[in-house]
């Protein structure tokens, strides 16, 4: 969901359609929200999580998906960095099968124990493995080895450290990785799954074209061993459809995922589990582009086959139902939305499909707060708020930053109802968790910040909200420049606090003339946002008697209001 949108000061020039929803921040601790009053209110559809869904390949990749989900190994032998350092894994360039399928296995077992040391927390021990191994490939890379198998053993070095974040290196090994692939022929064993890999780890990092480049490539090496019809070709058929949605080609992106359906179901039957993935894809992308119904078949289908294959009282059928809230709320069913999201949400918790404090669970929680606050709800949308923020005290403490997000999102409710006494108290709580757990000028703290500068506003604290806002504004300046939206939206509401405060009028409109500078930048010349920016800055010019810029503005602001059909006081 979007993140929580701040309710601005009311005057007849600073008026904001969007004020009127209620946006909840999503778990996963407290990050700036982009322009929260820049846009529009987006229904995002959640995803029924991976590790539910059948892989579609069979065992003959060294991973099975882009994920890096490789499945569990029984051997758990340690490896450690510095014991085993002369022991790496790469072998001499051999092409028997047997030396091969004994690479896929090495492979396999060392991404098992990098992963394993990144769940328990051991980053060090992690990076130190593939480092070690990285060393060993590259002295032979230097020397001029550049086959098959040194290109496999870098591209499970860069997933390891795709899945340690450090993507900046995953960047530098996939261009090692491409110079030696360019140079492979396609019948080399183990190609395709290295070209799956990279497509995955250069959609990651947005570079679209490149991921295209080699899932095109995985495809026709696939296409080429098993047929146009195999479901192998499931894999890169995915990875295609998601940068074509990436990239925003929504026709080519539902072309490629009919495509893998109808591959899947010829194969393996309409309700078979396998279907699920990319009807979620689908499902996921007709709702963006505003399809809603044609979604709901999507995900009906999915919900269908989880009943079928598990039963009603599955944690899967909950999920699905709850994915199926989110097409049913595009459509505008708010009513059944809310009944499916709290079944589906029951089903959950009563399978125990997902732990309490699970990050998907969460998002549902609050998702279904927002519904409920938008159906007029609001009592029981805070009661799902309030037991978030009590899982998240149990779980992880009470001073952990995530305690932020329930909080804001408390808070927020609370302004909607007036009760700005309540979201004080409660903001400033999150506000105090923020500054004990990060650095003072860390952008993050901006967050709780402005939501309690507002909330100052409304109490008619306007030195103090002053004071706060101009904090936020320093503080997002130097983490994102002055020409960021998120200045933006923080100049605003300090255009929002000075007025009242009857600061200079000269001063007042350099800041709304830097907001309006700021949104046509980001947003467009002709965007809404920019119209109720000229609103503000024509009420200023007016009362500051000149007439002359004035006059061209309201020019503007006519052709606007024929666009967005609005009636423009001046």
């Amino acid at each position: 969901m979007a993140a929580a949108s701040l309710l601005l000061p009311s005057y007849p020039y600073f008026n904001r359609k969007d004020q009127e929803g209620l946006n909840l921040e999503t778990p996963g601790g407290v990050q700036s929200p982009s322009h929260v009053h820049f846009r529009k209110q987006i229904i995002k559809l959640y995803v029924v999580p991976r590790r539910i869904i059948t892989h579609v390949c069979g065992v003959r990749c060294f991973t099975s998906n882009s994920s890096l989900e490789l499945g569990s190994s029984n051997k758990e032998d340690a490896i450690s960095s510095k014991s085993q350092r002369s022991k790496t894994m790469l072998p001499g360039s051999s092409n028997s099968i047997d030396a091969m399928n004994d690479l896929e296995r090495q492979l396999h077992e060392y991404f098992v124990k990098v992963k394993s040391l990144i769940k328990v927390g051991n980053l060090v021990g992690a990076i130190d493995l593939l480092r070690a191994n990285y060393n060993a490939v590259k002295k032979q890379i230097d020397t001029g080895v550049k086959g098959i198998e040194q290109a496999a053993m870098l591209d499970v070095i860069a997933l390891g450290y795709m899945a340690v974040g450090d993507l900046e290196y995953v960047e530098y090994l996939l261009e090692m990785l491409n110079e030696i692939v360019v140079t492979l022929k396609n019948e080399e064993p183990l190609l395709d799954s290295v070209l799956m890999h990279m497509g995955s780890m250069y959609t990651n990092l947005g570079k679209f074209k490149e991921a295209m480049l080699v899932y095109r490539r995985g495809l026709a090496i696939l296409e080429g061993l098993f047929g146009k019809s195999s479901p192998y070709l499931v894999t890169p058929l995915l990875g295609m459809a998601k940068v074509y949605t990436s990239i925003r080609r929504a026709s080519k992106a539902v072309e490629v995922f009919n495509r893998a359906i109808t591959i899947i179901e010829t194969s393996r039957g309409a309700e078979s589990e396998d279907v699920v993935m990319p009807l979620l894809g689908l499902g996921n992308l007709l709702i963006k582009e505003g399809k809603a119904a044609d979604a709901q078949h999507s995900f009906d289908r999915i919900l269908r086959i989880y009943t079928n294959l598990y039963g009603e009282s599955d944690g899967r059928v909950g999920v699905a139902m709850c994915s199926l809230a989110h097409a049913l709320c595009a459509e505008g069913d708010v009513d059944e939305a809310i009944r499916l999201y709290k079944n589906g949400i029951k089903v959950i918790n009563d399978s125990k499909f997902l732990a309490l404090d699970d990050e998907l669970v969460e998002k549902m929680r609050i998702d279904l707060a927002e519904l409920l606050h938008v159906a007029g709800r609001e009592d029981e949308g805070r009661q799902l708020l309030g037991e978030c923020l009590l899982i998240t005290e149990k779980y992880k403490g009470n001073e952990h930053p995530n305690l932020v997000t329930h909080l804001i999102n408390l808070a927020t409710s609370y302004s909607r109802s007036k009760n700005y006494a309540e979201a004080e108290r409660l903001l400033r709580s999150g506000l105090q968790i923020m500054r004990k757990t990060v650095e003072l000028n860390e952008q993050s703290i901006s967050v709780p910040m402005l939501h309690l500068a507002v909330t100052l506003y409304h109490l008619r604290q306007d030195d103090e909200a002053e004071h706060l806002t101009s904090e936020v504004v320093r503080i997002r300046e130097e983490a994102f420049g002055k020409d960021s939206l998120l200045v933006g939206e923080a100049l605003d509401c300090l255009i929002s606090i000075q007025s009242r405060l009857g600061k200079d009028d000269e001063k007042v409109l350099g800041l709304l003339n830097r907001v309006l500078s700021i949104q046509e930048k980001e947003l467009g010349y002709d965007s809404e946002e920019v119209m109720l920016t000229l609103k503000k800055v024509v009420f200023y010019l007016n009362k500051m008697g000149r007439k002359d810029e004035k006059v061209l503005l309201q020019r503007r602001l006519s052709m606007l209001r024929t666009r967005y059909k609005q009636n423009i006081p001046y």
